[in-house]
């Protein structure tokens, strides 16, 4: 009986840990929106982990076939080994945002603030796309106070999310990943899918045929497709600090 009761209490901490530094809604450490206050049918898509290619590239082009603009969460090391790619979806309209450099869990341990992640992936983003990310998905969405503190403290609105389907590293079929992520979209829901996994090169071929599935089945549904900043009304980029200097300059 004792040894019962000890297990069922070891169980209730970590689901009460999950909850906490994990889930996709849990809102106790700080603001860390998974869905924007509305109640039109909209939706954010979002995708995670990349660039990474041929994928990202092959998700692009199904957003395109739509006219669909997504938000992409990009890692600092993946952007150095495709500046290309990433720097082609924000000319086509779509937004990046910062997922750490180099996604190692590691890091949560040897600096709880994040800071060298956050920087390291500011400072690439700003190179190849000419500015800097204000939106910020931490890895694993691991959350505590001084990550978010962090974050906050850099300009950067910590974003949480929906996963489409918690099997997606597994890569199950496409179709089995759409039906999962269809059934979970509510008016103003942030979608997560994988263009990458943890920062490295993976097979995400399940994935884009299940955005092939998902996009035009929320078309039919009346929904529209929107990036993260613009449902949460927040701005995508940092202002550029030598922008106001050099309009004056003109006058």
């Amino acid at each position: 009986m004792i040894v019962l009761a000890i297990g069922a209490v070891t169980v209730g901490l970590l689901a009460a840990a999950y909850w906490l530094l994990l889930s996709s809604f849990s809102q106790v450490l700080g603001a860390f929106p998974y869905r924007g206050a509305t109640t039109e049918r909209v939706v954010a898509l979002t995708f995670d982990d990349g660039p990474n290619e041929p994928y990202t590239s092959q998700i692009a082009a199904v957003l395109a076939e739509y006219q669909v603009r997504a938000t992409f969460f990009q890692v600092g090391c993946c952007v150095q080994r495709f500046p290309e790619t990433t720097a082609a979806l924000v000319r086509v309209g779509h937004v990046v945002g910062n997922h750490s450099q180099s996604h190692r869990a590691r890091r949560y341990v040897t600096q709880p603030g994040f800071g060298w992640e956050l920087d390291a992936a500011q400072a690439q983003l700003k190179k190849v796309v000419g500015r800097r990310p204000a939106l910020f998905r931490p890895p694993w969405l691991w959350r505590q106070p001084w990550l978010l503190r962090s974050a906050r403290r850099r300009g950067l609105q910590p974003v949480s999310g929906v996963f489409g389907d918690m099997l997606e590293p597994l890569q199950p079929s496409g179709a089995h990943m759409a039906r999962r992520a269809l059934a979970k979209v509510r008016p103003g829901i942030i979608l997560i899918f994988h263009d990458g996994y943890n920062g490295n090169g993976a097979r995400r071929a399940a994935t884009v045929d299940a955005v092939k599935i998902v996009v035009p089945a929320l078309l039919a549904q009346g929904y529209r497709f929107v990036t993260v900043d613009e449902l949460l009304k927040v701005p995508a980029y940092q202002p550029d600090p030598h922008q106001g200097s050099r309009r004056r300059s003109h006058f």
